[in-house]
């Protein structure tokens, strides 16, 4: 299952020894046949080997039940074989016991299958399962003490590496834990300078959140909607061209736009301690003008709030002229009747026009979505402090790798 979701190269120790091709496999063989036990050494040799071919190479691997003694785990440690996850499928030994029994294995392509978990529903192949070899309970009952007896000691070589998955519950489930941590990146102490982009509905809390993120990182703050405004109100070139659209409420060319943000994104500041970005891009062709300049988040986040929220959130906000303080008709009310008269709306936020921009969201998301690797979906409809505490998390840890498709 494993293989076929990450398309990559499945490895067993009987699939191994079948190579008539390679001599070292070959030798190994002739050990098997003797009824001795194949050394650790050559058995990395013939590993080696295998994971040296391009498939492997290309599309990564999976070893299933080796190493199973410590001597084993430095054998291919000498030869240069260190896995980046080592999965433990751990169950109660009289589970295991138990189960024992039903194990069948298809001896034409080496497919196992189970009389009570995992039975193929073509009679033909149903026909011709047979009973592996060592599957009687005192031989069951050996292979358990040998894996208790080792277990410490090859836990103990991989200890940074290695997940315990229960597999005694649904196999769906376990093997949803199993992918998990083999797409899971190790931690890396090396500097990280975060590039983060928050994407979202109007009143998702993108401002917040970034401002957030800035005081306790000290990455530079970049709103496009803010940094225009700041353009015009220092009446630069750039903000005198702005100044017009800003006044009529109209849509701001997004090669000005571009100028604009390129000024604050490719200064020192930005490109040492890193920016997050809001309100930009809000479409393909932007994010494409963004990307031929190479300004390429490594962190994508898309705040995601239901569309009655976003009107809750801003249709109830209002300002007052006199004071410059923010009120909401659920969360905050005016503190008396004077100030509750004098309360003005943005008129951004009118019903009609929030209606608009929620439109032009839903038009780009699923495309942005697609634009971005990688793109991290945040329930933005909680507490701000939550909402964060899920940024940060994923903003200091490394990202899962992506399923290859094939």
């Amino acid at each position: 299952m494993l293989c076929k979701q990450l398309n990559c190269t499945h490895l067993t120790l009987e699939y191994l020894l079948s190579d008539e091709t390679s001599r070292l496999a070959a030798e190994a063989l002739r050990y098997g046949n003797k009824g001795q036990e194949i050394p650790g050494a050559l058995w990395a040799k013939v590993i080696q080997e295998r994971l040296s071919k391009m498939d492997c190479i290309k599309s990564g691997w999976v070893i299933e039940a080796f190493p199973r003694t410590r001597h084993q785990v430095l054998m291919l440690q000498m030869t240069g074989i260190i896995p980046e996850h080592v999965v433990i499928l751990d169950a109660p030994d009289n589970v295991l016991l138990e189960r024992n029994p039903g194990k069948r294995i298809d001896p034409t392509n080496g497919e196992r299958y189970h009389t009570a978990f995992h039975w193929p529903t073509d009679p033909e192949i149903q026909q011709r399962l047979v009973v592996p070899k060592g599957a009687s309970e005192g031989e069951a009952g050996k292979r358990l003490l040998d894996y208790h007896r080792n277990l410490p000691d090859i836990l103990n070589t991989y200890s940074k590496i290695f997940r315990k998955i229960n597999v005694d519950q649904p196999c769906i489930d376990a093997f949803a834990q199993v992918l998990t941590f083999v797409q899971s990146r190790h931690r890396n102490l090396a500097p990280h300078t975060p590039f983060i982009l928050l994407y979202g509905p109007p009143g998702s809390g993108k401002s917040l959140q970034a401002e957030l993120m800035a005081q306790k990182y000290s990455i530079v703050n970049i709103g496009c909607g803010q940094k225009l405004k700041e353009a015009v109100a220092d009446n630069t070139k750039l903000g005198e061209l702005i100044r017009p659209y800003i006044e009529n409420e109209q849509q701001v060319p997004d090669s000005i736009v571009m100028k604009i943000l390129t000024e604050h994104l490719s200064k020192l500041d930005s490109s040492t301690r890193g920016w997050v970005l809001h309100g930009f891009p809000r479409d393909v062709e932007q994010a494409n003008m963004l990307k031929d300049l190479g300004f390429i988040p490594n962190r994508v986040f898309f705040l995601n709030i239901p569309d009655d929220i976003a009107f809750e959130r801003l249709a109830l906000r209002m300002t007052d002229p006199v004071t410059g303080e923010r009120y909401h008709g659920m969360y905050k009310s005016a503190p008396n009747l004077e100030v509750q008269l004098r309360l003005k709306q943005n008129p951004k936020y009118s019903e009609k026009n929030l209606q608009m921009l929620l439109d032009i969201y839903h038009a780009n998301v699923q495309d942005l979505e697609n634009f971005y690797e990688g793109v991290i979906h945040i329930n933005a409809d909680q507490d701000p402090h939550t909402v964060y505490e899920l940024i940060e998390s994923y903003t200091i840890k490394p990202l899962p790798k992506p399923v290859l498709q094939q």
